[in-house]
């Protein structure tokens, strides 16, 4: 293994760790179980991964809003069932596809938001300022301290 495949891990750690400890603190700040904030392995592809399609801005926050909406809107028209969860996991995908905003890590928030009843202002806080907030940390974890380019385009 070459230093430089070495290097490029450890900084990828070490970005995804720095990241991570901010979630939970903001997870402790704001009273909010870490377990419903769906972030850690969009952090893991977007530090680790950054050239990737389901990186880039449009996957990352659009997947997740989108998923997040998919699963809030079958827990209306549903309820909290098994089988809720089930479909709302299948119609995100769908849904992520036909938009373009396909993000493997989103796929959990429709099952949070359906197996724990979660209520329409998990869209926002903690998704979709989740999703902006972690975008602007990509942004600058990339340009200002790997000196790499991110992303490859905005959306």
């Amino acid at each position: 293994m070459s230093r430089r495949t070495i290097a490029a891990g450890a900084m990828a750690g070490l970005g995804g760790a720095l990241a991570v400890g901010i979630m939970e603190w903001f997870s402790r700040t704001a009273n909010y179980p870490l377990a419903v904030i769906p972030f850690a392995t969009s952090i893991v592809l977007v530090i680790g991964a950054p050239e990737a399609e389901p990186a880039q801005p449009r996957a990352l926050v659009g997947g997740h809003v989108v998923a997040t909406a998919v699963g809030l809107a079958v827990l209306k028209l549903i309820g909290p069932d098994v089988w809720a969860a089930a479909v709302a996991v299948g119609l995100a995908i769908l849904a992520m596809r036909l938009t373009g905003t396909f993000h493997p890590p989103a796929g959990i928030n429709p099952l949070l938001v359906v197996s724990n009843s979660l209520p329409w202002s998990f869209l926002f806080v903690p998704v979709l300022a989740g999703a902006l907030f972690l975008t602007a940390f990509a942004y600058l974890w990339h340009h200002m301290l790997r000196r790499q380019p991110w992303p490859r385009r905005w959306w």
